[in-house]
């Protein structure tokens, strides 16, 4: 949605742009192999306004390895009642990982078979279909920050973490402090939980930030940013139909919790998710999505 709203603002409010924005969303197009999920009974129809979802993968990318998934947020968009639901898989969720045949940890079949492994089993265990995905490098996650000249949170209670003193209260970050913000878990009394209540912050003000006019001033830094470490399956067309017929919808944010437990199995930890209450997400998902559910 950060990306969509960067590059979208720029559609509309410097048309200008226009050529440099399209050669932008075309570089980091990664068209996969399917055109359409396994889920879905038919495509989408961006003017009939029909529901979609994203999945915003923030991957730990390293010289030599194709790293892991450190972040996994399943976001639907439903425009009819002009809102969003999200919701944080988190990284250690024991599941099935799909074309593989084995339970392991979620974040871990990136590591196994890339971007359509982690699609079909983020949509195994949500039982939803995933339409498209955004992967964004966590590193290059602060200079998106950065560039828009940091981000304003509320913090419910003080930390220090990787050496950074985080105050009680409404704080301004930079693009370092806010990686480290959203990464932290261990010192909260929430857990992940927690984690994802900041991750949710953060990412509602870059939202704020990138649809507002004065990101235009930096349009060229943004682009660079984006071209050097986000890719999606969307193409321009859609990104420009989607903020057409679904911008409306980022103003009413609601996030989903998975409840669970961490356990060690095998000498390893894992979460395991709570069936009841992932059924109660799956369900309000589909609800979202205007699907049936079985």
């Amino acid at each position: 949605m950060i990306l969509l709203l960067l590059l979208s603002s720029f559609i509309i409010y410097a048309p200008t742009v226009y050529q440099t924005v399209k050669k932008t969303i075309i570089a980091i197009h990664e068209p996969i192999q399917r055109e359409v999920s396994e889920k879905r009974m038919q495509e989408v129809v961006f003017e009939e306004k029909d529901p979609i979802s994203f999945l915003l993968m923030g991957v730990d990318e390293r010289e030599g390895d194709r790293g892991r998934s450190d972040s996994l947020i399943v976001i639907t968009v439903n425009p009819n009642s002009q809102s969003l639901k999200m919701v944080s898989i988190p990284r250690d969720t024991r599941t099935e990982i799909i074309g593989k045949g084995f339970e392991d940890k979620i974040n871990h079949a990136f590591a196994f078979g890339g971007i359509e492994m982690v699609l079909t089993t983020v949509e195994h265990f949500l039982d939803i279909p995933i339409d498209y995905f955004i992967k964004v490098n966590m590193e290059s996650f602060k200079d998106i920050v950065d560039v828009l000249g940091g981000v304003t949170v509320n913090n419910p209670f003080a930390f220090e973490s990787d050496g950074i003193a985080f105050g009680e209260g409404e704080i301004v970050l930079d693009g370092e402090q806010a990686l480290s913000f959203a990464r932290m878990r261990y010192d909260d009394p929430r857990g992940d939980f927690g984690r994802q209540d900041r991750q949710k912050q953060i990412i509602g003000s870059i939202m704020d930030k990138g649809a507002g006019i004065s990101s235009i001033v930096h349009f060229k830094e943004i682009l660079q940013t984006i071209g050097n470490n986000v890719t999606t399956n969307l193409t321009f067309e859609e990104m420009y139909d989607i903020q057409k017929n679904y911008k409306k919808s980022r103003h009413n944010l609601e996030t989903l919790a998975l409840a669970g437990e961490g356990t060690m199995i095998n000498q390893i930890y894992y979460y395991i998710v709570s069936e009841d209450d992932k059924e109660i997400v799956i369900g309000t998902l589909k609800e979202h999505l205007e699907i049936q559910s079985e």
